[in-house]
Parts: C-alpha cells; structure tokens; sequence
C-alpha cells in the first residue's frame, strides 16, 4: 500500500497540449504529431483539468479546460454526434466516431456543466450535451451507456428540478441492468460473456445512478459487478488488469498483457465512488491497490508512473514497460491520483 502519495504534477499534460488539443501519442517522451487528435483523449483532459480546478484554481489549467472544451466543441457535428480522430494539420480523418467516444463527451461536458468555471464553459457544455444527447437511447454499447449516465448525474446536480434527467439516468441504467440480468450467472457477475477494456465504468455508473437516483437495484448490482472485477483482478494484494492482447471470455483464458493504465484508472475511480456511496472500507483498500500499480506493484514491479516529469508509460508487457507516454495513459494516472486526493491525508 502506498504510504506518500506523489505529488499532483501537470507538466506532461501541459508539454502534450497546444493550441488545438492534447495530441494522442508519443515517441517515447515526444509527442508524436503524425498521430494527431482525438475527441477520447480531449475529453478525458477536460475531466481531468475539472477535477483538478474543485481542487486548486489555477488560471494555466483553466485554460487547458478552455482547449479541451473547445476541441470538443468542434469535432461536434451538426447532427449531434463527434467526429474522434484529427489530423495535426486539423483536418478530419473519420466521419463519425465510436459510441464510447460519444458517451465520453457526454459525460466530460455533463461534468463541466456542474463545475463553478465560467458561464461560457457552462453554457457551451450544455449545448454540446443537449445536442448529442439525442443520440444516447439508441446507443448499443454499454460502456457509451455508462459513460452517459456519469455525465447526466453530474448534469442533475446542476439542475435537480428538471424530472427529465432523472428519467433518462433511469432509462439507461435499465438498459444496462437488462444486459445483466440476460448474460450474469453464478460464476460470471457481468454484463456481457467477456471482459474487455475499462471494465470498472460500468459499475460505477451504477453506483453513481443510485447515489442519484435511489433505485435499491442499481444499488445491488453495481456492487456484485465489481466485487466479481476485484475478485478476477485483484491477485495477492495486486491489481492484474485484464490484457488487451485477447482480453477475457466467459469460460477461456483471460490475457494477462498488455496491461494499460485506463484499466487501473478505472478500478481506483469505481473503488472510491463505491466507498464513497457504501462507506465499505473494502473498497477503498481496493482504490489504494489498484493505484499501487501504477507504482510497480505490479506484475513486472515496473514504475509506471514517470515522478519527474508526470508522465506515465503506455502499459506493462511481457518484457516489461511499454516506453511510450501516450495522452491516455498519462491522463489516466492523473485521473486516478486526482480521485485519491479526494480522500485527504
């Protein structure tokens, strides 16, 4: 268990960022501008800079809120949904994004809308919701469902008059209970026949639908979801992110590589947003392994986390670390570092 949690440092994020947006890769500790942009990784920044600003004020990292915001901004089509992918000469190389790329939007811009920043900021992250929102019912995704559902809870703090926002937490969230109950059995707690890539949102979506909503079942079965996540990861006192080179179906063998820092940042934020709901101390003991991997406990006791400069490395390998310093990753480590701090000294 960590005993000095490093200190809070923004340096890559700001060294990965320039006027149009966090750039997606690197070359080792270079950003790599042939790789340009995504609306994922911007989105993921915005959350961050937004944890960051109820925590601190800082007018550098209001800015990068203002860059993010205003990346997402424009990969938004005019039919609502986003475009994901732009080139570093800001020309678009997809026509439309992903589903979870949507959903993550939602939810950095339902976040932005509860914050105390500026109107603009407010007012602009309304829009983009209220805009794409439209799009959200149809999703078949469940981690675009989950992520929406993040968003929406936090656009309801800001707006607990408005009866419609609790009815379409309800909606989703009963879409992801029905996958559930089709596909969970005795020895599988999920919501579908594999295990695949940030698992842990899906549960804390529920948490966060419960805390919000009150229904007992959301309750129930976030909770048995990731109690089965921690049980399958969680292995002598260390986190084994499900591998992205196979990943886990029900019944085969789970891929113990690549592990990624996403995996990580997820536990530790579904581990706290359950203890801060359950006031279970297991899960925060669950919060403080799952950040420890990012320490070098983990399956190749490799620091993953770079102390001097804030970075983070892209995962962890059968050789050992994965070199490179992507935007993911690194915002990854802050997202979860950013969580723990709200659990004081």
């Amino acid at each position: 268990m960590i005993d000095i949690k490093p200190p809070i440092r923004l340096d890559f994020l700001k060294a990965l960022t320039d006027d149009t947006g966090i750039l997606q890769h690197t070359k080792y500790s270079i950003p790599d501008r042939k790789k340009g942009y995504t609306a994922d990784d911007n989105a993921r920044a915005l959350i961050a800079c937004m944890k960051f600003l109820q925590l601190h004020d800082d007018s550098d990292v209001r800015n990068l809120a203002n860059t993010y915001l205003s990346f997402l901004f424009h990969m938004q089509r005019p039919d609502g949904k986003f475009h994901n992918l732009l080139s570093y000469d800001r020309g678009f190389l997809d026509d439309v994004g992903s589903e979870e790329c949507m959903g993550r939007s939602l939810w950095a811009c339902g976040y932005a809308i509860l914050t105390n920043l500026s109107k603009g900021i407010k007012h602009t992250s309304k829009e983009i919701f209220d805009k794409g929102f439209r799009h959200a019912t149809s999703f078949k995704s469940p981690r675009a469902k989950a992520f929406t559902i993040l968003g929406l809870c936090y656009y309801y703090e800001a707006f607990p008059h408005d009866q419609n926002l609790s009815k379409n937490i309800a909606t989703l969230t009963d879409q992801l209970l029905h996958s559930y109950q089709r596909v969970s059995s005795p020895d599988w707690y999920w919501f579908e026949p594999y295990l695949t890539y940030v698992n842990a949102r899906l549960s804390q979506a529920l948490f966060r639908a419960y805390d919000t909503v009150g229904d007992e079942r959301y309750l129930q079965i976030a909770k048995e979801s990731f109690d089965f996540l921690v049980r399958v990861q969680v292995i002598d006192e260390k986190l084994v992110p499900i591998g992205n080179k196979g990943w886990y179906k029900k019944d085969g063998q789970r891929a113990l590589y690549d592990q990624q820092p996403i995996e990580a940042s997820c536990m530790v934020e579904a581990a706290l947003t359950a203890f801060n709901i359950t006031n279970e101390k297991k899960y925060q003991r669950v919060a403080y392994i799952a950040f420890d991997w990012f320490l070098g406990n983990n399956s190749k006791n490799g620091m993953v986390y770079d102390p001097t400069t804030g970075a983070c490395y892209d995962g962890v390998t059968p050789q050992g670390l994965n070199l490179n310093q992507g935007a993911e990753a690194t915002i990854s480590y802050l997202l979860a570092r950013l969580e723990l701090e709200t659990l004081g000294d």
